[in-house]
């Protein structure tokens, strides 16, 4: 089949790849805008932009697909000129209009990760993570007009780990999900997939925000942790220590320790343990304003406070 794919994040960059390795032709690249980033604010292509250049595949960056723009008429002329048979879309970041979406033969071609209907939305993989799901997985779903409302065309499992961050669960499914869309691919073009309707309840993952990341100590030792994992590396989970915002990694849950107070600090030889509303964690890493992610208690024995035996506490 002719392919568009749609995609600009580095888990797309895994879906791409597997989509070059298979007898479908990738004819050109939907992605965002190159954006500018790093101390020099210097622009760059996204990840999958940079990939389908090595591949000397067109490249399209509109800002909007919206019709009755400039950038929305003209790649809209662009993708009916290429007349692809599917677009497949892997976390491309931008609305795609009603109008467009009957454009290709098999429509466009979503890659989700997770088992629909839970986590419709822009952070499923950090919602089910902070949920305590145990089983998540990826789907394949033809978009519709709804937010991630289309019929399923394939699904895969993946287990949850007890020490997963979000980043280590997105790489699995990255890999695993990249399997999926291009076997969808080959089964849309056989004919052989018969795309089921969504049943059961939906759970939902908008788009995650900084203060979101902000850690509640009140809740207990079990959230906290599925709290920092979930929001680790990006945003990053933080905490108030006075005036600074510090940044924590995972944690350990200690149900032992009950001793202290939500939010309290206690700093022994090698080890940093801070109460919440039920038992305590063990801090595994932490990072000041202004330095780099650090071993926990290397941070406390560069904070004063922490070192003259003062009650500190997180907020």
């Amino acid at each position: 089949m002719r392919l568009i794919f749609a995609g600009t994040p580095e888990p797309a960059v895994v879906a791409l790849e597997r989509l070059l390795q298979t007898d479908h032709e990738v004819v050109a690249v939907l992605t965002r805008p190159d954006a500018r980033r790093g101390r020099g604010r210097t622009l760059h292509p996204s990840p999958v932009s940079a990939l389908a250049q090595e591949h000397g595949i067109e490249v399209l960056t509109p800002t909007t697909l919206k019709a009755g723009t400039e950038d929305g008429d003209a790649i809209r002329a662009r993708l009916t000129e290429l007349a692809p048979d599917a677009i497949p879309v892997v976390a491309y970041g931008n609305l795609i209009p009603e109008g467009l979406l009957d454009l290709p033969t098999h429509g466009w071609v979503n890659l989700h990760f997770s088992l629909l209907p839970a986590w419709r939305g822009a952070a499923p993989v950090q919602a089910a993570i902070r949920a305590g799901d145990d089983i998540t997985g990826a789907a394949t779903f033809r978009i519709e007009k709804g937010l991630d409302t289309g019929p399923v065309l394939g699904t895969v499992t993946e287990t949850i780990r007890p020490t997963d961050t979000a980043d280590d669960l997105l790489t699995r499914l990255a890999h695993s999900g990249s399997e999926l869309l291009a076997a969808t691919m080959d089964g849309l073009e056989a004919g052989a997939i018969v795309p089921q309707p969504q049943t059961g309840e939906p759970t939902y993952a908008p788009k995650i925000t900084t203060e979101d990341a902000r850690v509640d100590w009140q809740r207990p030792a079990f959230a906290v942790d599925r709290h920092i994992r979930a929001h680790t590396p990006g945003p990053g989970a933080w905490a108030m220590l006075g005036e600074d915002r510090i940044k924590l990694g995972p944690v350990t849950p200690d149900a032992e320790v009950t001793d202290l107070a939500p939010g309290e600090v206690r700093v022994d030889k090698n080890t940093v343990t801070v109460g919440t509303g039920s038992g305590a964690v063990t801090l595994g890493q932490a990072q000041p304003p202004g330095k780099k992610m650090m071993n926990a208690a290397d941070w406390a024995r560069g904070n004063a406070a922490l070192q003259a035996g003062e009650q500190v506490n997180f907020a």
